[in-house]
């Protein structure tokens, strides 16, 4: 009898646990994991599952180059058969065709970070990239006195904020600062070391180089290491993202400065508006989420700090 009792208890108890689990599951397909900035955004998305009470997965890609393998975690998400799903996309067209699947099962996409070239998604979270750029690049042609030759290593030109970062940027300084001028355009993945080596590069080729942008922790880290690596001390570093290397650059002096976005609110609103998909509430086409410039002087401040991460 006393083990019987005890049976029926434990089969009562894991019962109630099973009935406590968030019946609503929610993946997100972020573009990577190499940089810190995904672990924020993991962050606020595991915030919002818990605020909502509703399951969310986190995964991504070892890289941001193997759009291949990401395409392979949607198709593996989508077969779960989620309520909502979110996409970050590394590649904007690759990943149509199964977010047309998707909206054929009636599966919100919302997607985060990088958008998709297609009306599928309800919304999406993001910085708006064009103009974040355009002040990286007001900040970068104050910093050179106006003019001078500059370069830029992109992260990427397949997804949204590889192509839009780059456009914002050089498009700035064509309209506001036409004395400083854009050389060359390169890309190296979002990767530590590839940027490291298209930066040496720039540099070799360009001895009158004054200033480099990279669009990504990736790159901009990229930048700094081949700086330093070429003794080129004199070239001025703007970055965008944030992430411990970064900001132990920027305290040094290694990088001027750099745009941070809100990585974990981009998270958290994800998850957010596909909880308000689900439950039939109206979604903005795009969900703003900010970006703000940080270098020496405010690296510090509580407003910056709240949306800096290592």
């Amino acid at each position: 009898m006393r083990r019987r009792l005890l049976l029926t208890a434990a089969l009562l108890t894991a019962a109630t646990a099973q009935a406590q689990q968030p019946t609503v599951y929610i993946p997100l397909i972020s573009k990577g994991f190499q940089h810190q900035f995904w672990q924020a955004v993991k962050a606020g998305a595991e915030q919002a599952g818990k605020d909502y009470k509703v399951r969310v997965t986190f995964e991504g890609p070892e890289s941001e180059a193997m759009v291949d393998k990401q395409i392979d975690m949607l198709a593996a998400a989508l077969a779960k058969k989620p309520q909502a799903i979110a996409i970050a996309a590394l590649d904007s067209k690759a990943t149509i065709p199964l977010l047309r699947k998707a909206q054929a099962a009636k599966i919100p996409v919302i997607a985060f970070d990088s958008g998709v070239d297609s009306p599928i998604p309800l919304t999406t979270a993001s910085t708006d990239n064009r103009a974040a750029a355009a002040l990286a690049a007001d900040k970068l042609a104050a910093l050179i006195g106006g003019e001078g030759e500059v370069a830029v290593v992109g992260h990427d030109q397949t997804s949204r904020t590889g192509i839009e970062r780059v456009e914002g940027f050089v498009n700035r300084l064509k309209a506001a600062h036409p004395k400083v001028r854009v050389v060359t355009v390169q890309y190296g993945g979002g990767d530590h070391l590839k940027s490291t080596d298209v930066a040496k590069s720039m540099l070799q080729g360009n001895p009158k180089l004054k200033a480099l942008f990279g669009t990504n922790e990736g790159s901009a880290i990229g930048i700094v290491n081949a700086v330093r690596e070429m003794k080129r001390a004199n070239v001025t570093v703007v970055g965008f993202d944030s992430g411990k290397q970064q900001k132990d650059a920027i305290a040094s002096g290694a990088m001027a400065g750099a745009i941070t976005q809100n990585p974990v609110g981009i998270g958290y609103r994800t998850v957010e508006a596909a909880v308000k998909a689900l439950k039939g509430e109206a979604l903005p086409k795009a969900i703003d989420t900010g970006y703000y410039w940080y270098d020496k002087t405010n690296l510090r401040d509580p407003k910056i700090a709240a949306v800096l991460y290592d």
